[in-house]
Protein backbone atom coordinates (compact mmCIF):
# COMPACT_ATOMS: atom_id res chain seq x y z
CA UNK A 1 0.00 0.00 0.00
CA UNK A 2 1.32 3.24 -0.97
CA UNK A 3 2.05 5.97 1.81
CA UNK A 4 3.31 9.52 1.90
CA UNK A 5 4.93 11.05 4.46
CA UNK A 6 4.35 15.20 5.11
CA UNK A 7 7.48 15.86 3.10
CA UNK A 8 6.08 13.81 0.08
CA UNK A 9 2.54 15.62 0.30
CA UNK A 10 4.45 18.99 0.76
CA UNK A 11 6.84 18.60 -2.16
CA UNK A 12 3.44 17.76 -4.45
CA UNK A 13 2.05 20.38 -3.37
CA UNK A 14 4.69 22.90 -4.02
CA UNK A 15 5.25 21.16 -7.06
CA UNK A 16 1.46 21.18 -8.28
CA UNK A 17 -0.16 24.00 -6.26
CA UNK A 18 -1.11 26.15 -9.62
CA UNK A 19 -3.01 23.02 -11.02
CA UNK A 20 -4.53 22.08 -7.86
CA UNK A 21 -5.68 25.76 -6.99
CA UNK A 22 -7.19 25.31 -10.44
CA UNK A 23 -8.81 22.10 -10.31
CA UNK A 24 -10.38 23.07 -7.13
CA UNK A 25 -12.01 25.94 -8.64
CA UNK A 26 -12.96 23.73 -11.93
CA UNK A 27 -14.48 20.87 -10.00
CA UNK A 28 -16.65 22.88 -7.42
CA UNK A 29 -18.16 24.52 -10.31
CA UNK A 30 -18.66 21.30 -12.18
CA UNK A 31 -20.27 20.02 -9.17
CA UNK A 32 -22.75 22.92 -8.56
CA UNK A 33 -23.46 22.29 -12.78
CA UNK A 34 -23.82 19.09 -12.36
CA UNK A 35 -26.76 19.17 -10.31
CA UNK A 36 -28.49 21.32 -11.85
CA UNK A 37 -28.41 19.80 -15.43
CA UNK A 38 -28.82 15.90 -16.06
CA UNK A 39 -27.63 16.08 -19.39
CA UNK A 40 -25.22 13.11 -20.59
CA UNK A 41 -21.56 14.10 -21.53
CA UNK A 42 -20.63 13.43 -24.80
CA UNK A 43 -23.32 10.63 -26.27
CA UNK A 44 -23.07 11.09 -29.26
CA UNK A 45 -19.40 10.71 -30.05
CA UNK A 46 -18.31 7.73 -31.72
CA UNK A 47 -14.46 7.85 -30.57
CA UNK A 48 -14.09 6.24 -27.36
CA UNK A 49 -12.27 7.51 -24.50
CA UNK A 50 -12.63 9.86 -21.52
CA UNK A 51 -13.01 13.49 -21.52
CA UNK A 52 -13.23 13.41 -17.74
CA UNK A 53 -14.90 16.48 -15.76
CA UNK A 54 -14.62 19.91 -18.00
CA UNK A 55 -11.73 22.20 -18.91
CA UNK A 56 -9.51 19.50 -16.62
CA UNK A 57 -10.07 16.80 -18.02
CA UNK A 58 -7.23 14.29 -17.99
CA UNK A 59 -4.33 16.63 -17.90
CA UNK A 60 -3.36 15.97 -14.31
CA UNK A 61 -2.39 12.08 -15.94
CA UNK A 62 -0.24 13.93 -18.92
CA UNK A 63 1.06 16.02 -16.87
CA UNK A 64 1.72 13.02 -14.20
CA UNK A 65 3.15 11.07 -17.47
CA UNK A 66 5.45 14.18 -18.62
CA UNK A 67 6.82 14.77 -14.73
CA UNK A 68 7.60 10.71 -15.12
CA UNK A 69 10.63 8.50 -16.15
CA UNK A 70 8.35 6.96 -19.01
CA UNK A 71 7.77 10.24 -20.68
CA UNK A 72 4.50 12.16 -21.73
CA UNK A 73 3.84 9.70 -24.58
CA UNK A 74 3.02 6.87 -21.90
CA UNK A 75 -0.15 9.02 -21.50
CA UNK A 76 -1.45 8.08 -24.90
CA UNK A 77 -0.03 4.87 -24.65
CA UNK A 78 -2.22 3.79 -21.33
CA UNK A 79 -5.29 4.83 -23.37
CA UNK A 80 -4.43 3.49 -26.15
CA UNK A 81 -4.66 0.00 -24.20
CA UNK A 82 -7.59 0.97 -22.83
CA UNK A 83 -9.67 2.33 -25.65
CA UNK A 84 -8.01 1.38 -28.83
CA UNK A 85 -6.00 3.01 -31.76
CA UNK A 86 -8.77 5.60 -31.93
CA UNK A 87 -9.27 7.50 -28.92
CA UNK A 88 -10.40 11.11 -27.17
CA UNK A 89 -9.03 12.72 -24.00
CA UNK A 90 -9.52 16.51 -22.77
CA UNK A 91 -6.65 17.98 -22.05
CA UNK A 92 -5.82 21.88 -20.91
CA UNK A 93 -9.59 22.15 -21.55
CA UNK A 94 -9.41 21.20 -24.93
CA UNK A 95 -10.71 17.75 -26.43
CA UNK A 96 -8.24 15.78 -27.87
CA UNK A 97 -8.62 12.75 -30.72
CA UNK A 98 -4.89 10.85 -31.26
CA UNK A 99 -4.95 9.76 -35.36
CA UNK A 100 -3.04 7.14 -35.50
CA UNK A 101 -2.92 6.06 -39.23
CA UNK A 102 -1.51 6.65 -42.57
CA UNK A 103 -5.35 7.11 -44.19
CA UNK A 104 -5.82 9.62 -40.93
CA UNK A 105 -2.34 11.67 -41.63
CA UNK A 106 -3.14 12.14 -45.24
CA UNK A 107 -6.24 13.30 -44.68
CA UNK A 108 -5.04 16.48 -42.33
CA UNK A 109 -2.02 17.06 -43.93
CA UNK A 110 -3.53 17.22 -47.05
CA UNK A 111 -6.16 19.70 -46.48
CA UNK A 112 -4.13 22.22 -43.70
CA UNK A 113 -5.44 25.69 -44.15
CA UNK A 114 -8.68 24.30 -45.25
CA UNK A 115 -10.59 21.74 -42.68
CA UNK A 116 -7.73 22.30 -40.19
CA UNK A 117 -5.28 24.95 -38.39
CA UNK A 118 -2.27 24.38 -36.29
CA UNK A 119 -3.55 23.31 -33.40
CA UNK A 120 -1.35 24.32 -29.72
CA UNK A 121 -1.78 24.57 -26.23
CA UNK A 122 -2.26 27.86 -24.59
CA UNK A 123 1.36 27.88 -22.48
CA UNK A 124 2.94 27.04 -25.53
CA UNK A 125 1.35 30.01 -27.62
CA UNK A 126 2.46 32.07 -24.63
CA UNK A 127 5.97 30.97 -24.61
CA UNK A 128 6.74 31.64 -27.77
CA UNK A 129 4.81 34.29 -28.95
CA UNK A 130 1.15 34.96 -30.78
CA UNK A 131 3.31 35.78 -33.77
CA UNK A 132 5.44 33.10 -33.81
CA UNK A 133 4.96 31.04 -36.87
CA UNK A 134 3.99 27.70 -34.94
CA UNK A 135 0.48 29.82 -33.57
CA UNK A 136 -0.13 32.97 -36.65
CA UNK A 137 -3.35 32.24 -37.87
CA UNK A 138 -3.58 31.11 -41.57
CA UNK A 139 -3.43 34.35 -43.24
CA UNK A 140 -0.42 35.29 -41.90
CA UNK A 141 1.48 32.26 -42.11
CA UNK A 142 2.17 31.60 -45.76
CA UNK A 143 4.11 35.46 -45.87
CA UNK A 144 5.94 34.26 -42.56
CA UNK A 145 6.98 31.20 -43.87
CA UNK A 146 8.39 32.98 -46.53
CA UNK A 147 10.61 35.45 -45.17
CA UNK A 148 11.65 33.27 -42.67
CA UNK A 149 13.19 30.86 -45.60
CA UNK A 150 16.67 32.64 -45.86
CA UNK A 151 18.45 30.84 -43.20
CA UNK A 152 17.41 27.30 -44.77
CA UNK A 153 18.66 27.96 -48.39
CA UNK A 154 21.00 25.61 -49.94
CA UNK A 155 23.46 28.63 -50.28
CA UNK A 156 22.89 29.51 -46.19
CA UNK A 157 23.20 25.83 -45.51
CA UNK A 158 26.74 25.57 -47.74
CA UNK A 159 28.06 28.52 -45.18
CA UNK A 160 26.67 26.97 -41.95
CA UNK A 161 28.06 23.32 -42.26
CA UNK A 162 31.08 24.33 -42.90
CA UNK A 163 30.74 26.65 -39.40
CA UNK A 164 29.01 24.03 -37.46
CA UNK A 165 31.65 21.61 -38.63
CA UNK A 166 34.68 23.46 -37.63
CA UNK A 167 32.92 24.64 -34.08
CA UNK A 168 32.13 20.66 -33.75
CA UNK A 169 35.85 19.56 -34.24
CA UNK A 170 37.02 22.03 -31.84
CA UNK A 171 34.86 20.85 -29.16
CA UNK A 172 35.24 16.93 -29.85
CA UNK A 173 38.71 17.42 -29.51
CA UNK A 174 38.46 19.78 -26.39
CA UNK A 175 36.08 16.65 -24.69
CA UNK A 176 38.84 13.93 -25.76
CA UNK A 177 41.50 15.47 -24.58
CA UNK A 178 40.25 16.06 -21.16
CA UNK A 179 39.80 12.47 -21.04
CA UNK A 180 36.67 12.80 -18.84
CA UNK A 181 33.07 11.77 -19.74
CA UNK A 182 30.72 13.76 -20.68
CA UNK A 183 26.83 13.68 -21.56
CA UNK A 184 25.75 14.12 -25.40
CA UNK A 185 22.73 15.93 -24.62
CA UNK A 186 24.51 18.81 -23.18
CA UNK A 187 27.35 19.33 -25.28
CA UNK A 188 24.58 18.83 -28.51
CA UNK A 189 22.10 21.25 -26.97
CA UNK A 190 25.42 23.48 -26.18
CA UNK A 191 26.76 23.40 -29.74
CA UNK A 192 23.91 23.56 -31.52
CA UNK A 193 22.66 26.81 -29.33
CA UNK A 194 25.75 28.22 -30.24
CA UNK A 195 25.73 27.43 -33.85
CA UNK A 196 21.86 29.01 -33.96
CA UNK A 197 22.72 32.05 -32.47
CA UNK A 198 25.52 32.58 -34.60
CA UNK A 199 23.49 32.07 -37.71
CA UNK A 200 20.71 34.28 -36.46
CA UNK A 201 22.59 36.41 -34.63
CA UNK A 202 25.95 36.38 -35.00
CA UNK A 203 26.38 36.27 -31.13
CA UNK A 204 29.87 34.82 -30.02
CA UNK A 205 30.13 36.48 -26.40
CA UNK A 206 30.15 33.64 -24.05
CA UNK A 207 28.40 35.68 -21.58
CA UNK A 208 25.69 36.66 -23.24
CA UNK A 209 24.94 33.09 -24.77
CA UNK A 210 24.91 31.47 -21.47
CA UNK A 211 22.06 34.32 -20.10
CA UNK A 212 20.09 33.95 -23.56
CA UNK A 213 20.54 29.92 -23.63
CA UNK A 214 19.13 29.71 -19.47
CA UNK A 215 16.39 31.84 -20.49
CA UNK A 216 15.59 29.51 -23.48
CA UNK A 217 15.89 26.44 -21.59
CA UNK A 218 13.41 28.07 -19.10
CA UNK A 219 10.49 29.23 -21.75
CA UNK A 220 11.03 25.39 -23.24
CA UNK A 221 10.06 24.29 -19.94
CA UNK A 222 6.56 26.34 -19.85
CA UNK A 223 5.57 25.05 -22.77
CA UNK A 224 3.99 22.25 -21.78
CA UNK A 225 2.51 23.98 -18.30
CA UNK A 226 -0.37 24.90 -16.98
CA UNK A 227 -1.20 28.46 -17.51
CA UNK A 228 -0.70 30.30 -14.24
CA UNK A 229 1.14 33.03 -13.35
CA UNK A 230 1.84 32.25 -9.82
CA UNK A 231 5.59 32.58 -8.70
CA UNK A 232 8.28 29.57 -8.83
CA UNK A 233 6.07 27.27 -11.15
CA UNK A 234 8.14 26.59 -14.78
CA UNK A 235 4.97 28.74 -16.65
CA UNK A 236 5.54 31.98 -14.61
CA UNK A 237 9.28 31.39 -14.90
CA UNK A 238 9.03 30.69 -18.62
CA UNK A 239 6.42 33.83 -19.05
CA UNK A 240 9.35 36.15 -17.22
CA UNK A 241 12.20 34.58 -19.21
CA UNK A 242 10.59 35.40 -22.32
CA UNK A 243 10.23 38.90 -21.21
CA UNK A 244 14.17 39.16 -21.04
CA UNK A 245 14.69 37.70 -24.27
CA UNK A 246 12.33 39.92 -26.13
CA UNK A 247 14.70 43.09 -24.15
CA UNK A 248 17.87 41.53 -25.19
CA UNK A 249 16.38 41.00 -28.90
CA UNK A 250 15.31 44.88 -29.15
CA UNK A 251 18.15 46.04 -28.06
CA UNK A 252 20.58 43.81 -30.45
CA UNK A 253 17.88 45.39 -33.81
CA UNK A 254 17.97 48.99 -32.09
CA UNK A 255 21.90 48.87 -32.03
CA UNK A 256 21.91 47.82 -35.89
CA UNK A 257 18.96 50.33 -36.86
CA UNK A 258 21.37 52.78 -35.39
CA UNK A 259 24.48 51.71 -36.90
CA UNK A 260 26.27 50.74 -33.71
CA UNK A 261 26.42 46.83 -34.93
CA UNK A 262 26.34 45.38 -38.53
CA UNK A 263 26.54 41.48 -38.89
CA UNK A 264 25.68 39.63 -42.36
CA UNK A 265 23.55 37.36 -40.57
CA UNK A 266 19.43 36.70 -40.57
CA UNK A 267 18.95 39.10 -38.33
CA UNK A 268 20.35 41.77 -40.94
CA UNK A 269 18.66 40.38 -43.46
CA UNK A 270 15.39 40.84 -41.80
CA UNK A 271 16.15 44.53 -40.56
CA UNK A 272 17.11 45.42 -44.56
CA UNK A 273 14.06 44.88 -45.90
CA UNK A 274 12.52 48.09 -43.72
CA UNK A 275 11.48 49.94 -46.59
CA UNK A 276 9.77 47.68 -48.23
CA UNK A 277 5.84 47.04 -47.94
CA UNK A 278 4.39 45.29 -45.12
CA UNK A 279 3.62 41.87 -47.27
CA UNK A 280 7.42 42.15 -47.91
CA UNK A 281 9.30 42.00 -44.35
CA UNK A 282 8.43 40.99 -40.41
CA UNK A 283 7.39 43.54 -37.79
CA UNK A 284 9.68 43.63 -35.05
CA UNK A 285 6.89 41.49 -32.79
CA UNK A 286 7.33 38.99 -35.70
CA UNK A 287 11.24 38.95 -36.21
CA UNK A 288 11.50 38.31 -32.06
CA UNK A 289 9.53 35.88 -31.79
CA UNK A 290 11.12 33.99 -34.46
CA UNK A 291 13.74 33.91 -33.33
CA UNK A 292 12.82 32.26 -30.12
CA UNK A 293 11.39 29.71 -32.19
CA UNK A 294 13.70 29.34 -34.73
CA UNK A 295 15.78 28.67 -31.32
CA UNK A 296 14.46 26.63 -29.15
CA UNK A 297 13.13 24.30 -32.12
CA UNK A 298 16.70 24.29 -33.80
CA UNK A 299 18.28 23.32 -30.87
CA UNK A 300 16.12 21.09 -28.39
CA UNK A 301 15.21 18.47 -31.49
CA UNK A 302 18.11 18.28 -33.25
CA UNK A 303 20.10 18.10 -29.83
CA UNK A 304 18.03 15.06 -28.70
CA UNK A 305 17.85 13.27 -32.08
CA UNK A 306 21.86 13.31 -32.15
CA UNK A 307 21.67 11.55 -28.55
CA UNK A 308 19.58 9.03 -29.83
CA UNK A 309 22.03 8.51 -32.74
CA UNK A 310 24.96 7.64 -30.15
CA UNK A 311 22.80 5.58 -28.12
CA UNK A 312 20.96 3.45 -30.75
CA UNK A 313 25.05 3.40 -32.29
CA UNK A 314 26.23 2.35 -29.57
CA UNK A 315 23.49 -0.88 -28.86
CA UNK A 316 24.07 -1.85 -32.65
CA UNK A 317 28.00 -2.59 -33.11
CA UNK A 318 27.12 -3.89 -36.74
CA UNK A 319 25.20 -0.41 -37.65
CA UNK A 320 28.04 1.59 -36.27
CA UNK A 321 31.04 -0.45 -38.24
CA UNK A 322 29.07 0.12 -41.43
CA UNK A 323 28.51 3.65 -40.57
CA UNK A 324 31.97 4.35 -39.66
CA UNK A 325 33.71 2.68 -42.91
CA UNK A 326 31.74 5.00 -45.11
CA UNK A 327 32.46 7.99 -43.04
CA UNK A 328 36.86 7.07 -43.07
CA UNK A 329 36.23 6.83 -46.72
CA UNK A 330 34.99 10.41 -47.14
CA UNK A 331 37.57 11.80 -44.71
CA UNK A 332 39.96 9.70 -46.46
CA UNK A 333 38.88 11.30 -49.82
CA UNK A 334 39.42 15.08 -48.47
CA UNK A 335 42.52 16.85 -47.95
CA UNK A 336 44.03 16.47 -44.21
CA UNK A 337 41.97 19.25 -42.10
CA UNK A 338 39.66 19.84 -44.93
CA UNK A 339 35.67 21.30 -43.78
CA UNK A 340 32.76 19.37 -44.90
CA UNK A 341 30.91 20.60 -47.57
CA UNK A 342 27.16 20.03 -48.84
CA UNK A 343 28.58 17.38 -51.64
CA UNK A 344 30.32 15.73 -49.01
CA UNK A 345 26.93 15.47 -47.15
CA UNK A 346 25.05 13.99 -50.25
CA UNK A 347 27.43 11.52 -50.52
CA UNK A 348 26.39 9.81 -47.37
CA UNK A 349 24.05 6.96 -48.40
CA UNK A 350 24.10 4.99 -45.49
CA UNK A 351 24.58 8.01 -43.05
CA UNK A 352 21.17 9.22 -44.36
CA UNK A 353 19.68 6.35 -43.45
CA UNK A 354 21.19 6.07 -40.08
CA UNK A 355 19.75 9.94 -39.64
CA UNK A 356 16.17 8.56 -41.20
CA UNK A 357 16.17 5.24 -38.76
CA UNK A 358 17.15 7.51 -35.55
CA UNK A 359 14.25 9.95 -36.31
CA UNK A 360 11.42 7.31 -37.10
CA UNK A 361 12.44 5.11 -33.69
CA UNK A 362 13.32 8.49 -31.43
CA UNK A 363 9.90 10.39 -32.59
CA UNK A 364 11.41 13.84 -30.89
CA UNK A 365 8.11 14.75 -32.44
CA UNK A 366 5.69 12.81 -30.76
CA UNK A 367 2.80 14.12 -32.57
CA UNK A 368 1.46 16.95 -34.78
CA UNK A 369 -1.64 18.99 -33.14
CA UNK A 370 -4.18 20.09 -35.70
CA UNK A 371 -7.83 22.30 -35.21
CA UNK A 372 -10.66 20.86 -36.93
CA UNK A 373 -11.78 24.13 -38.45
CA UNK A 374 -15.27 22.39 -39.38
CA UNK A 375 -16.72 19.16 -38.44
CA UNK A 376 -15.21 16.18 -40.52
CA UNK A 377 -15.12 13.16 -40.81
CA UNK A 378 -11.55 10.37 -40.83
CA UNK A 379 -12.00 6.84 -41.40
CA UNK A 380 -15.72 7.19 -40.60
CA UNK A 381 -14.68 9.06 -37.28
CA UNK A 382 -16.89 11.79 -36.54
CA UNK A 383 -14.62 14.97 -35.82
CA UNK A 384 -16.27 18.23 -34.37
CA UNK A 385 -15.43 21.66 -35.19
CA UNK A 386 -13.03 22.82 -32.67
CA UNK A 387 -11.49 19.49 -31.57
CA UNK A 388 -7.98 18.57 -31.61
CA UNK A 389 -7.06 16.04 -34.01
CA UNK A 390 -3.12 14.43 -33.09
CA UNK A 391 -1.03 13.06 -36.02
CA UNK A 392 0.46 10.75 -33.58
CA UNK A 393 3.76 10.03 -35.45
CA UNK A 394 5.03 7.91 -32.30
CA UNK A 395 2.12 5.18 -33.48
CA UNK A 396 2.74 5.67 -37.17
CA UNK A 397 6.52 4.94 -36.79
CA UNK A 398 6.00 1.86 -34.53
CA UNK A 399 3.43 0.41 -36.50
CA UNK A 400 4.21 -3.41 -37.39
CA UNK A 401 2.08 -3.33 -40.48
CA UNK A 402 4.21 -0.53 -42.16
CA UNK A 403 7.80 -1.72 -40.54
CA UNK A 404 8.55 -4.84 -40.34
CA UNK A 405 10.40 -5.40 -36.29
CA UNK A 406 9.85 -1.50 -35.64
CA UNK A 407 11.56 -1.47 -32.63
CA UNK A 408 14.71 -3.25 -34.02
CA UNK A 409 17.06 -0.37 -35.17
CA UNK A 410 17.50 -1.09 -38.82
CA UNK A 411 18.94 1.63 -41.20
CA UNK A 412 18.82 -0.69 -44.28
CA UNK A 413 14.98 -0.75 -44.06
CA UNK A 414 15.39 2.67 -46.13
CA UNK A 415 16.80 0.94 -48.78
CA UNK A 416 13.18 0.51 -50.39
CA UNK A 417 10.63 3.52 -50.78
CA UNK A 418 8.53 3.88 -47.37
CA UNK A 419 4.55 4.12 -48.07
CA UNK A 420 3.36 7.96 -48.02
CA UNK A 421 2.48 9.64 -44.90
CA UNK A 422 4.33 6.59 -43.21
CA UNK A 423 7.46 8.44 -42.51
CA UNK A 424 6.61 12.31 -40.83
CA UNK A 425 9.17 13.31 -38.34
CA UNK A 426 8.87 16.34 -39.93
CA UNK A 427 5.41 16.41 -40.48
CA UNK A 428 4.46 16.63 -44.19
CA UNK A 429 2.14 19.10 -46.81
CA UNK A 430 2.46 22.97 -46.28
CA UNK A 431 3.59 22.94 -42.54
CA UNK A 432 6.61 20.71 -43.30
CA UNK A 433 9.19 21.63 -40.19
CA UNK A 434 11.07 24.87 -41.73
CA UNK A 435 14.17 23.64 -40.33
CA UNK A 436 14.23 19.91 -42.21
CA UNK A 437 17.27 20.20 -44.01
CA UNK A 438 19.14 21.94 -41.17
CA UNK A 439 18.31 19.03 -39.15
CA UNK A 440 19.25 16.56 -41.75
CA UNK A 441 22.92 18.13 -42.68
CA UNK A 442 23.55 18.84 -38.61
CA UNK A 443 22.83 15.38 -37.52
CA UNK A 444 25.27 14.14 -40.61
CA UNK A 445 28.23 16.61 -39.53
CA UNK A 446 28.30 15.23 -35.85
CA UNK A 447 27.97 11.45 -37.20
CA UNK A 448 30.56 11.82 -39.40
CA UNK A 449 33.18 13.40 -36.95
CA UNK A 450 32.31 11.09 -34.35
CA UNK A 451 32.40 7.87 -36.19
CA UNK A 452 35.62 9.01 -38.36
CA UNK A 453 37.29 10.14 -35.71
CA UNK A 454 36.45 7.97 -31.99
CA UNK A 455 34.68 5.04 -30.27
CA UNK A 456 33.29 5.93 -27.53
CA UNK A 457 31.65 4.00 -24.73
CA UNK A 458 27.97 4.58 -23.22
CA UNK A 459 28.78 5.25 -19.74
CA UNK A 460 25.43 4.87 -18.32
CA UNK A 461 22.86 2.39 -19.94
CA UNK A 462 19.97 3.74 -18.12
CA UNK A 463 17.01 3.95 -20.63
CA UNK A 464 13.98 6.01 -17.70
CA UNK A 465 13.42 9.60 -20.17
CA UNK A 466 14.25 13.14 -18.38
CA UNK A 467 11.53 14.89 -16.42
CA UNK A 468 9.08 17.33 -17.33
CA UNK A 469 10.26 17.41 -21.06
CA UNK A 470 7.81 17.63 -23.62
CA UNK A 471 10.63 16.13 -25.92
CA UNK A 472 11.81 12.17 -25.65
CA UNK A 473 15.24 12.48 -23.68
CA UNK A 474 17.29 10.44 -21.75
CA UNK A 475 17.56 11.03 -18.14
CA UNK A 476 20.79 10.39 -18.21
CA UNK A 477 22.05 12.38 -21.14
CA UNK A 478 23.69 9.90 -22.20
CA UNK A 479 27.44 9.85 -20.74
CA UNK A 480 29.83 8.97 -22.70
CA UNK A 481 33.86 8.75 -23.11
CA UNK A 482 36.02 8.96 -26.46
CA UNK A 483 38.69 7.30 -27.73
CA UNK A 484 40.64 8.54 -30.45
CA UNK A 485 40.47 6.23 -33.36
CA UNK A 486 43.47 4.92 -34.56
CA UNK A 487 44.50 4.59 -37.68
CA UNK A 488 44.53 1.00 -39.49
Amino acid sequence: MLTLSMKDILLLVRNYYDILLASILVISITLYLSKVSGKPKDAKSCIPGSLGIPFVGETFALLSATNSVKGCYDFVRLRREWHGKWFKTRIFGKIHVFVPSVEGAKTIFTNDFTLFNKGYVKSMADAVGKKSLLCVPQESHKRIRRLLSDPFSMHSLSKFVQRFDNMLCERLKKVQKEGKSFTVLDFNMKITFDAMCDMLMSIKDASLLEQIERDCTAVSDAMLSFPVMIPTTRYYKGIKARTRLMETFNAMITNRRNGKEYHEDFLQSMLEKDSCPANQKLDDEEIMDNLLTLIIAGQTTTAAAMMWSVKFLHEHGEVQDRLREEQISILRSKPNGALLTLDDLNSMSYASKVVKETLRMSNVLLWFPRVALDDCNIEGFEIKKGWHANIDATCIHYDPALYKDPMQFNPSRFDEMQKPYSYIPFGSGLRTCLGINMAKVTMLVFLHRLTSGYEWTVDDPDPSLEKKAHIPRLRSGCPITLTVLQDE
